[in-house]
């Protein structure tokens, strides 16, 4: 058992880098790539970023219904294996596409957009809610729960700042080598999207289950009610809504920030490296700091660090790069453990459930996180594209062309309106979450008592 824990680990954990990779570039890159590498004019950018927004809130809204979907499929493979491989493969094909240059423009250009975009959506859904649903299957203990959420946290930071740090020199470098920018993005995409695919297969076959429960089907209407009547994860979706919101708005302006207003778009690759590894430190070092502090102390540590590092990066000026770097380095640190910790209570809630209502819905409660990732990215891009085009710099040349007020608005959108996010989900977390180690006992206490929960090997 303990060596099959630790192969969960490792095999569940490597699967997400190239899944990362893939969502760091759509998310946050494919507004840049938009403007500044195919430069869209003004009014055919507003279309896509509205169509962006419409897309990301419809494919939100889909995603408990892709739920309700995996938790009723009974295959041999189980409920989760087979949807992670299709959605590997069509989401792979659609980033790809979405760096294509078809030399389209106008209505031709939005309406490709539209099919590209939400094919991506839809089939990344798939793959996400199927992958990050197998969690609670792997364990019912939450330190290895802990750890092995912990290791796919480090993968996926892994994969997001191969991307942050590694997009502006190797695009740049591809490109050189192919003849444009554009090329560069597009080889880029498609060398991401194979990684994807390998990393899936790793967990497609090395991955096993535990059965935790008899294998229930719930119907339609009861798809709501598996949502609205588990107040806990009711209350953990609103509170991780807001921290995505504020944390992807705060990155997905990194490289607008570094070009336009520190002035050197080179110095972002180094920028994003450090966090990365300040990052994934962070991560490796968590079971460590959990073993000695209860959950609720490390949030609020992880608070005070994200507020400090929003303050200090917000009142630094531009170019005084170690109060920004400093700056970054709190924020980044304080995120990764709440990402860690928010992705423990939609864990545990998946079994209050089960407690509470009486049936285990392990898909269902888990498309609340790309549902929630996807309107943060929806809010997050509006925000970038508003931003952009309103404060001038989608006009402007150079950081030298950008007015005062422009910048303001830009520091602004980036740091403040995050920080007010990421606090208000805090708040949220300390007054409604109220699973602790104690009550999560009792929970696993009453469901063998029940017989409602097993521990055995899955043949998977």
């Amino acid at each position: 058992m303990q060596i099959t824990s630790k192969y969960n680990r490792l095999t569940f954990g490597l699967g997400t880098i190239g899944r990362d990779m893939v969502y760091s570039i759509v998310s946050m890159y494919l507004i840049y790539y938009l403007t500044d590498v195919i430069n869209l004019p003004t009014g055919t950018l507003w279309w896509v970023a509205g169509i962006i927004l419409i897309a990301r809130v419809y494919d939100a809204l889909n995603d408990p219904v892709m739920g309700f979907i995996v938790d009723n499929t009974h295959t041999r493979w189980g409920k989760f294996k087979p949807w992670i491989a299709i959605g590997a493969v069509l989401s792979s094909v659609f980033t790809i596409l979405l760096f294509t240059d078809f030399r389209l423009e106008g209505g031709a250009f939005i309406g490709a957009f539209i099919v590209f975009y939400l094919m991506w959506g839809m089939s990344y859904t798939a793959n996400d809610i199927s992958y990050w649903s197998m969690l609670p299957a792997l364990s019912v203990d939450q330190k290895e729960r802990e750890k092995i959420g912990a290791i796919a946290r480090i993968c996926a930071n892994i994969g997001l700042f191969f991307v942050v740090a590694g997009i502006v020199p190797l695009t740049g470098l591809l490109g050189e080598r192919f003849g444009s920018l554009q090329k560069g993005y597009f080889i880029f995409a498609i060398g991401i999207s194979v990684v994807m695919v390998f990393g899936q297969c790793i967990t497609l076959f090395g991955v096993k289950e535990m059965r935790t429960a008899e294998r229930q089907s719930t119907p339609l209407r009861e798809l709501l009610h598996v949502i609205f009547k588990n107040d806990q994860l009711f209350f953990t979706a609103i509170a991780m809504s807001l921290f995505m919101i504020g944390y992807m708005t705060t990155t997905s302006f990194g490289l607008y920030f570094f070009k336009y207003a520190y002035g050197d778009e080179g110095m972002y690759a180094i920028f994003a490296l450090i966090l990365g590894v300040s990052q994934i430190t962070a991560l490796a070092v968590f079971p460590l700091f959990s073993k000695r502090f209860d959950r609720k102390t490390l949030y609020t540590a992880a608070i005070i660090l994200v507020v400090s590092g929003y303050l200090v990066f917000f009142f630094a000026p531009v170019t005084a790069m170690l109060f920004i770097g400093t700056g970054g380095i709190l924020i980044f640190v304080g995120q990764s453990f709440i990402q860690l910790l928010m992705l423990m209570f939609l864990a545990d809630s998946v079994d209050y459930g089960h407690w509470k209502l009486g049936k285990r819905n392990d898909s269902i409660s888990f498309s609340l996180q790309p549902l929630i990732n996807k309107m943060g990215g929806a809010v997050a891009s509006g925000v970038v594209s508003a931003v952009v085009i309103l404060s001038g710099i989608k006009d402007a040349g150079s950081a030298a062309d950008v007015t005062a007020d422009g910048l303001l608005m830009m520091k602004a959108a980036m740091l403040v309106f995050p920080m007010l996010c990421i606090v208000t989900s805090f708040f949220i977390y300390r007054r409604k979450y109220i699973i602790d180690s104690q009550l999560y006992k009792k929970i696993l206490s009453d469901l063998r008592e029940r017989g409602e929960l097993k521990n055995e090997q899955a043949a998977n």
